[in-house]
């Protein structure tokens, strides 16, 4: 349901960061999970390694030592240019400034601080060498809105935002991205012990098909659960992430006044 042509994607894709970003280079934040080390890689390939440029952005006490770790690895087996930037003062500062509004998803709320804080030294980095700022959303994520809005969703630019999840990780074994990092429990690093599929609420291996037969083959939600022979319910969960995340995907709107 979900193959691929490794070779034609990578080409690709390959070709689309090479036709957009053109002489300027770009910008990655990566996190040491599968979706940044993919987009680095293929980055690479398109721009060669000095137009592309690594920022680690861990928090104290939440991020995985283990990812730092396999981010640092990445970068210097691509031979980027990267650094490190903790950012959990950032955070904490901002936390202390919290608006007197009664607070109604506080623990969201502060999770999607660092997201939006990872933006902008991400933008200020961009900004500082005249370069893009790549994003590394698949589009499993873009689909059902796991992403925070003005901040990993904030880029210029999604070079794998057309490969689900399973695709994802069929592409960064063909690219030889390290099985570690593929195999790794997927997590946003929102808080402590957080995972993505944990707080999503379904596997990514039947959130992809469900998603597959809904959005690409515009199966109705009846025909999709008789053909995954899964309940309706969690086929009526996953359109229901679609739609309540449509804002995510859509330009602001204007008020149309002429």
């Amino acid at each position: 349901m979900l193959e691929i042509d490794c070779r034609d994607v990578k080409n690709k894709i390959v070709d689309f960061i090479r036709r957009e970003v053109g002489n300027r280079g770009c910008v990655i934040g990566l996190s040491g999970g599968i979706d940044s080390s993919l987009t680095a890689k293929l980055a690479v390939e398109a721009l060669g390694r000095k137009k592309v440029y690594g920022l680690i952005m861990p928090e104290k006490g939440v991020s995985r030592e283990s990812d730092v770790k396999d981010a640092k690895e990445l970068a210097e087996e691509l031979r980027i240019e990267h650094e490190v930037i903790e950012i959990s003062d950032i955070v904490e500062k901002i936390a202390e400034k919290k608006p007197k509004v009664e607070a109604l998803n506080e623990r969201i709320a502060l999770a999607n601080i660092k997201p939006r804080v990872r933006m902008i030294l991400l933008y200020y980095a961009a900004n500082l060498s005249n370069r893009l700022v790549l994003g590394t959303g698949n589009k499993t994520e873009l689909l059902i809105g796991y992403f925070t809005k003005y901040g990993d969703g904030g880029v210029d630019l999604l070079p794998i935002g057309d490969l689900y999840k399973t695709q994802v990780r069929i592409l960064a074994r063909y690219v030889g991205i390290p099985e570690k990092i593929i195999k790794k429990i997927p997590t946003a690093g929102l808080w402590k012990g957080q995972t993505d599929e944990g707080e999503i609420g379904i596997k990514y291996e039947l959130l992809d098909k469900i998603l597959f037969l809904l959005v690409d083959k515009g199966y109705s939600d009846e025909k999709t659960a008789e053909e995954l022979k899964i309940s309706l319910e969690t086929v009526k969960k996953v359109r229901e992430m679609i739609k309540g995340s449509e804002h995510k995907r859509m330009a602001p709107k204007v008020c149309r006044i002429f």
